[in-house]
């Protein structure tokens, strides 16, 4: 057990421990003794020993973050995406907190700070940055961290779930808007995205040798989730890759030879052209995986096509009633 007392107006705390130096120090508060003396104990329960200490109170989270950006982010898929992220927390005024003083309320108001200008889906994965810095550093880094103080807060809750379809002739009208364009792969490419319900991602990066045209299947060896799929074609799909690949440059190894800033791009510019609203690429996804459902695939079988790994993910896409499965029962 620690021994609290006061000494000097200021309150002392000291840890004796069976096989350690026995390890004391001052603060202004008993409160502050108390919580470094539990988290002392709490150090020496979980490495057998009472680390120094020191280091942690001369590195910042700023050090660390810059650490794992040099080391750990050039590593994962995506670095480019991170790497901005961190960017921004560095910039932080939580990145010149020592850790030794970095608490629970700290990370709190930082997810409050971010909350008032970002969207939740934002401070969710700035937060889940901070996690991953701090077990990497205690796990690989050899720091003495007593515990991970972000997976002590609350994280926001994300509610961006959309149900936007193609409704009446948007479809027709995105193609022939596409048509009118200068981007002369851009119909095949919305095309693709509405059959197959492929992400983004995964159409940019498609190469003509991830086509089999004899299975008229699209193989893809990484995806979103970390694993590999096939994709079934469409006779719609595949007559419009065909028809595109008749054109394209011979030597062009990419289908669709653009960067996802520049298909953002072009599909606002399309948006206007064609008057429609309020419709995101990515709902082209949602409405190619509803129209699996449409043709009577069960939800393995579409969870298979579509790459969700959490069926629970898939139940927005089949909107089945009492009466529909009141009628299946028979």
């Amino acid at each position: 057990m620690a021994t609290i007392r006061k000494l000097r107006g200021r309150w002392q705390a000291q840890v004796r421990r069976r096989g350690m130096k026995p390890r004391a120090k001052s603060f202004d508060s008993k409160v502050e003794a108390e919580k470094w003396a539990r988290d002392l104990e709490t150090q020496v329960d979980r490495f057998g020993a009472a680390p120094d200490t020191k280091i942690l109170e001369s590195t910042t989270l700023g050090a660390l973050l810059e650490r794992y950006q040099r080391e750990i982010t050039p590593k994962k898929r995506g670095a480019v995406q991170e790497d901005q992220r961190i960017d921004v927390l560095r910039r932080h005024d939580l990145s010149h907190r020592t850790l030794i003083g970095l608490s629970q309320q700290d990370i709190a108001t930082f997810r409050d700070e971010r909350l008032a200008s970002v969207a939740p889906s934002t401070a969710v994965r700035e937060m889940a940055i901070l996690s991953h810095v701090l077990e990497v550093a205690t796990r690989d880094w050899g720091l003495p961290l007593a515990r991970n103080v972000v997976k002590l807060v609350r994280r926001p809750v994300i509610r961006n779930e959309r149900c936007r379809r193609l409704e009446g002739d948007e479809e027709q009208r995105l193609l022939e808007g596409c048509d009118a364009g200068q981007i002369s792969f851009l119909r095949t490419l919305v095309i693709v995205a509405i059959e197959t319900g492929m992400r983004r991602g995964e159409i940019l990066g498609l190469q003509w040798s991830d086509i089999s045209q004899n299975r008229r299947v699209i193989t893809l060896t990484m995806t979103k989730n970390g694993s590999g799929r096939q994709v079934p074609l469409s006779p719609r799909a595949f007559d419009a890759l065909m028809d595109w690949k008749q054109t394209a440059n011979v030597d062009q190894t990419t289908v669709f030879p653009m960067t996802p800033g520049a298909l953002e791009q072009a599909w606002r510019r399309l948006l206007i052209r064609v008057g429609i609203k309020d419709l995101r690429f990515h709902d082209l996804r949602h409405e190619g995986v509803s129209r699996l459902f449409e043709r009577g695939l069960n939800v393995i079988e579409v969870s298979s096509i579509s790459g969700h790994k959490e069926l629970r993910m898939l139940r927005r896409y089949t909107h089945l009633s009492a009466d529909d499965l009141v009628a299946r029962l028979g």
